[in-house]
């Protein structure tokens, strides 16, 4: 199919007019306001929500939460996604709308923390003074069966934009864990249970004695190999 153009007579939806003006007004990369989009659609109340809406077809426009380079009102498009004007890919690829009470239950199901490095919002990254601002993410995630699945997961905005183009590979992990002896499969179990890993006493240790200086680490290392050879 040809693809209209974004201001023509075609009776198309303003989530696919957006998608086109995008791509041939905008271009890729780069950056355009919430007056450019309201100039573009006049009298169209919720121009910013069907844009958003185009990240369920895998769009990714990115705001200063996810740039902190952007301005306030700015807005970045980064990549484009499905062929929105084709007929039959406009409707969502699977992934759900987040409204305010599915984000409460995926943040409480993450007891408020970022899925994937664990801090808190609010919470001052190590060695840093910026404070964690936690979001919903949407990770792909690959089943057993090969079939790609949306999910959605808490992440703070570090970890959200490390993991942008990442998949989870359910089928992966799933292998991995039958592999683990059952001392291992516990251990695991009550990391799970516990939500947080609770290093044993060699995890403790090894990261003391990789703040040593090279000298007394060689120290540890002498002490270690004598006792190996009694």
């Amino acid at each position: 199919m040809e693809m209209p153009t974004w201001d023509g007579p075609e009776k198309i939806g303003t989530k696919v007019r957006i998608a086109l003006w995008l791509v041939s007004v905008v271009g890729v990369g780069n950056v355009f306001t919430k007056a450019q989009l309201r100039e573009a659609f006049p009298g169209v109340a919720q121009a910013d929500r069907r844009m958003r809406d185009l990240r369920d077809n895998g769009w990714q426009i990115d705001t200063k939460r996810e740039d902190p380079r952007l301005g306030p009102n700015e807005q970045r498009f980064v990549a484009a996604g499905e062929e929105v004007w084709v007929r039959g890919r406009a409707t969502s690829n699977g992934s759900r709308s987040v409204n305010a009470a599915l984000r409460r239950r995926i943040m409480a199901d993450d007891a408020y923390m970022c899925a994937a490095c664990g801090i808190s919002a609010g919470e001052k990254y190590e060695h840093s003074i910026e404070t964690a601002q936690l979001d919903i993410a949407r990770r792909t995630v690959v089943k057993p069966d090969g079939v790609e699945e949306v999910q959605l997961v808490t992440e703070c905005r570090r970890c959200r934009i490390g993991a942008r183009e990442q998949k989870a590979d359910l089928c992966g992990l799933l292998q991995a864990v039958s592999s683990l002896t059952d001392r291992e499969r516990t251990e695991l179990l009550s990391w799970i249970t516990a939500g947080k890993r609770r290093p044993s006493a060699t995890d403790m240790i090894w990261g003391k004695y990789r703040s040593l200086p090279p000298d007394s680490r060689t120290q540890v290392e002498k002490i270690l190999h004598s006792r190996n050879l009694t």
